[in-house]
């Protein structure tokens, strides 16, 4: 009868009065129902549900149970443990078989598998352990939790294949880093659900195997699985990590065709995936078309901004944030000073890491100092970074020390130089860039026996050089390839420099004074390796972009009028993200399209 009279809590309000002043509430089915609607629906309020359960007298079995349901799946599951102990202590009723269920829920989300685990003794005293709901449920506990030898138990002891007890698997080995044999397991599911999918492409993309969760989301839609919210955020992560631009817009129609709500983080994430591809334009599109801009989409696009060669629109954007009634957090401030930092603002970052702890009391974590100290060394001012982590509250981490060392190495200040690596190698002692930058400064400065000696010395130990590894997408292909040769189907055909190519202008809405494009630029990237990728693009809407996981790309750009970002005349703090490309050359020999994809 209230699902069918209310549609918001105001209409619950509203039969709620009406029953209390007719004295009808004091009859436990009319007060469990409206418990039940408070607790239970989607458009409901649990602290309302905790009002009128405290106004219950001697409540029953299912008015215990609702109430205990109802906060196991809010966002203070603990106070479901809480209201299970007080079940225990105070009322003449006990917990039933659908009880424990929801207990052990609770104790999963707060991540207390141990305090969960006194309960899964009752629940062997009780002689309830063969119950599917419950043992189901205490396997999620502690495979969510990382108890994997715990869960494994329950699990082999499973005389009959249960799809949920799989599910359940597969997301705790993939939460714990356990990848391969979450893929395995996956692998041997006779039946498959929703969950099973969606469980598994967000565990690739939890351990950073983008690739996979793309390939296996293209298996997925084969089998015409739909995809959870969640699974098209994580899918959305994936093709911003791998700049896998048409994959990415493919997803959001997706989301636009089916009808899919534009919340928070939905939003969010279609912003950072465009950035992260380095359509500034199309994430500016999105960010401003939504009305309920969560904070998060506001960090998101900022950073964005900041990162993609637009840091005045980043620090306008913090300003224009500073006035609406959200509040700027942590991550906004890392936003604006990484626009400062790629727009060498040395003055406006000192302002804003100030106001940050001055006006909105935000103490400074490991990564702003990690931003300020960038920022000087960038500058070339190396004592004041130096301060900066002499004044640290905290450990500085391998960051900090690489980028004083970094910055020490191009302002050749050699003594500065000795103890950040000293530094750096305290913390991780097979952390290859501190022997290489010394070896490259100590060579710069002539000093030849110091830089063989420190390559020796890593031949020694068996340091070896990270190698370089970058991905780009072909006609909604990814293809990865890496400087030492792995995942290169294509390694002969990369040996050497990279030739320069031809690329269209690009115009932006954020550049209003160049509204028309300009003439063709030639451009020359040099990762220092050949994992790099040279593309030539066609159309209008498109520019030469690349994507890797190093940072010290060379760049030259030709002669003649400014070219769209102006990527040509900005300093080394420029960062170049993928973009979708026609097709894929090195050394003038064209890559086609389907390709071996790793």
């Amino acid at each position: 009868m209230l699902e069918t009279k209310c549609s918001t809590m105001k209409d619950l309000k509203k039969i709620h009065a009406q029953l209390i002043k007719t004295g009808l509430i004091k009859d436990k089915i009319a007060s469990s129902r409206v418990l039940a609607f408070s607790a239970k629906s989607p458009i409901g309020d649990i602290n309302y549900a905790n009002l009128v359960f405290t106004h219950i007298e001697n409540p029953n079995l299912f008015i215990w149970n609702t109430i205990i349901r109802g906060f196991s799946e809010s966002s203070t599951p603990l106070y479901a443990i809480h209201l299970f102990i007080e079940m225990l202590a105070t009322s003449e009723i006990q917990p039933h078989l659908l009880t424990y269920p929801s207990v052990f829920k609770a104790y999963a989300r707060r991540g207390l598998a141990k305090d969960g685990a006194q309960l899964h003794g009752r629940i062997i005293k009780l002689g309830l352990e063969l119950d599917t709901f419950i043992r189901n449920t205490m396997l999620h506990m502690y495979a969510s939790c990382g108890f994997l030898v715990k869960a494994r138990k329950l699990f082999d002891e499973d005389k009959v294949e249960d799809i949920v007890a799989w599910n359940s698997m597969i997301m705790g080995l993939a939460k714990s880093g356990e990848i391969d044999y979450s893929w395995r397991l996956f692998s041997k599911m006779e039946t498959r659900n929703d969950v099973s999918w969606n469980s598994m492409i967000s565990g690739f993309v939890r351990n950073g195997k983008w690739s996979e969760a793309l390939d296996l989301f293209s298996t997925m839609q084969k089998e015409k699985i739909k995809p959870s919210e969640f699974t098209l955020v994580s899918l959305l992560n994936a093709c911003g990590h791998l700049g896998a631009l048409e994959q990415g817009n493919w997803i959001y129609k997706y989301v636009k065709r089916n009808n899919i709500e534009l919340n928070v983080i939905v939003v969010t994430a279609i912003i950072d995936m465009y950035c992260k591809c380095a359509n500034v334009e199309m994430a500016w599109q999105v960010f401003e078309s939504v009305s309920n801009k969560g904070l998060s989409s506001w960090n998101s696009m900022i950073f964005g901004l900041a990162t993609n060669g637009f840091e005045d629109e980043a620090i306008k954007l913090f300003s224009r944030l500073k006035s609406t009634n959200l509040k700027p957090d942590s991550v906004s401030f890392i936003g604006v000073l990484t626009a400062c930092n790629h727009s060498g603002l040395v003055d406006k970052a000192k302002d804003c890491f100030q106001l940050m702890n001055e006006e909105y009391g935000i103490e400074p974590s490991i990564k702003h100092y990690g931003c300020m100290v960038d920022i000087l060394g960038r500058a070339g001012l190396l004592e004041e970074a130096e301060g900066v982590i002499r004044s640290m509250t905290m450990k500085p981490d391998a960051v900090i020390w690489g980028s004083l060392l970094s910055a020490c190495r191009t302002h050749g200040n050699m003594a500065l130089a000795r103890w950040s690596a000293q530094n750096l190698l305290e913390l991780d002692p097979n952390e290859s860039s501190a022997y290489v930058l010394m070896a490259n400064m100590y060579a710069a400065s002539g000093h030849f026996e110091e830089a063989v000696d420190e390559r020796i010395l890593m031949k020694e130990i068996q340091i070896e050089k990270e190698p370089g590894c970058s991905s780009v997408e072909v006609n909604g292909e990814v293809h990865e390839f890496a400087s030492d040769g792995r995942k290169v189907p294509y390694q002969d055909l990369m040996a050497g420099q990279m030739a320069p190519r031809t690329i269209l202008s690009h115009q932006s809405p954020f550049l209003k004074d160049r509204a028309n494009a300009m003439p063709a630029q030639t451009m020359e990237v040099n990762s220092g390796s050949s994992s790099g990728a040279i593309v030539t693009l066609h159309g209008p809407d498109e520019i030469l972009l690349m994507r890797g996981d190093r940072d010290d790309h060379l760049l030259s750009m030709g002669s003649g009028p400014g070219c769209g970002r102006e990527y040509g005349w900005c300093t080394h703090y420029t960062t170049f993200r993928n973009a979708t490309i026609d097709h894929l050359q090195f050394d003038g020999k064209t890559v086609a399209a389907g390709t071996q994809n790793q």
